[in-house]
């Protein structure tokens, strides 16, 4: 992967949890984890050899796994140039290649100066003072809005040569807030500038673009480690663009997705979880209306892309002991093959008829008002496999 400008690969070696790291992020890098997995860890790292070395780390910022006993972080720039920083078991620190302009907004300083100035170059200094000292917060969020307002004004004059890394741009910002900056950073880094952060929101996930997310996973004595989606073909990034809004982007950050195949299936899930004695939002499963049964291979590939375990749960479209019609069979066919049979659950004939929803009017509201007062006892043994499947997955 190439950047215009920017950290093109980054390795990051006994820096807190990041004991053997390496990535290439784009001029959007997206960072999406679970909590304590190590974000943070990677992006201070970044940060503070961009800046040239300073802050340094010290000995206290050595990974604890006695395996290592200094800190290694290296970027190839899209230049062509090397950055270096080194820190000994002493705490004494070598760096090679210059300072890259990078401003640093941490979570911890969102509601107050916003920026971490430890070590600022000339270059950031002028940046944090012409964009970011002088916002006034009239955007939504308060002081958070000061975020808006900087990057507004730097679009705005075409600043170029700018890496940013933010923490959670997501927090103090209402959602149609969060939406709008995801658009301006874009937009910002469209403009020759790179964008790093770390986001609890689907709101800043891009499903059209899967290679511009950081998977981060924290596996025990391995430390933090990174995996990057390949991206997908042009033709199905395209219907992920026009199918998956910010609700359906929630899967990137379940614990595991049940894909359905509508609205109807969707609204009534969630009791069926409630009767069988879970809550899928307190379980991390997202329940995804997939807008019908030949959008499911794309979101089973998706959700393989994001290493987010799934389970289908789709209508047969044909009577028990009866077959499909061969369009359904071949469709059938192709979600088991993806899914796998163990997570795949097919409803003979369909979601009504095993639910015991009669007609084809107001479905949604129907499904609503049957499955709201259901008890365990009066759940179709199909529904109640699927939620077992979910919920083992999420739990594994």
């Amino acid at each position: 992967m190439s950047t215009g400008f920017g950290v093109r690969a980054v390795t990051i070696a006994g820096f807190r949890s990041a004991r053997s790291v390496s990535f290439a992020p784009g001029p959007v890098c997206a960072l999406v984890g679970g909590p304590s997995v190590g974000k943070s860890n990677l992006l201070e790292a970044i940060w503070r050899l961009l800046q040239g070395g300073a802050p340094s780390p010290g000995p206290e910022d050595v990974s604890s796994d006695g395996a290592q006993d200094a800190i290694a972080i290296r970027a190839a720039m899209a230049g062509g140039e090397e950055l270096v920083l080194e820190v000994g078991p002493a705490g004494a620190a070598s760096t090679s290649g210059g300072p890259v302009p990078v401003l640093f907004l941490p979570a911890a300083l969102r509601s107050g100066d916003l920026l971490a100035h430890d070590g600022m170059s000339e270059t950031a200094l002028r940046l944090a003072s012409n964009y970011f000292a002088r916002a006034n917060g009239r955007s939504p969020g308060g002081s958070a809005g000061k975020l808006l307002d900087g990057l507004e004004r730097l679009c705005e004059d075409c600043v170029q040569g700018l890496v940013l890394i933010i923490e959670e741009p997501e927090l103090f910002l209402r959602p149609q807030a969060q939406r709008y900056l995801y658009r301006r950073l874009r937009a910002y880094a469209d403009a020759g500038n790179q964008v790093l952060y770390s986001t609890h929101s689907p709101a800043f996930l891009n499903v059209g673009r899967l290679d511009e997310l950081a998977l981060v996973e924290h596996r025990g004595a391995e430390g933090t480690v990174v995996i990057q989606p390949q991206p997908l073909e042009a033709d199905e990034a395209f219907r992920a663009l026009s199918e998956l809004d910010a609700e359906r982007a929630e899967l990137l950050l379940a614990g595991a997705a049940l894909l359905v195949e509508g609205r109807t299936e969707k609204l009534s899930l969630p009791f069926v979880f409630r009767a069988l004695g879970h809550d899928a939002d307190r379980e991390a499963i997202t329940i995804v209306d997939c807008g019908g049964k030949p959008n499911m291979p794309l979101f089973i590939r998706i959700c393989h892309a994001a290493r987010v375990p799934c389970v289908v749960l789709h209508d047969r479209d044909a009577l028990p002991g009866r077959r499909p019609r061969h369009a359904e069979s071949a469709l059938n066919a192709e979600i088991a093959g993806l899914a796998g049979p163990r997570n795949t659950i097919e409803l003979a004939p369909d979601f009504e008829g095993v639910a015991g929803l009669q007609g084809s009017h107001h479905k949604p509201a129907r499904a609503w008002q049957e499955f709201s007062s259901r008890g365990p006892d009066r759940v179709p043994g199909a529904l109640a496999e699927a939620v077992k499947r979910a919920v083992a997955l999420a739990r594994a």
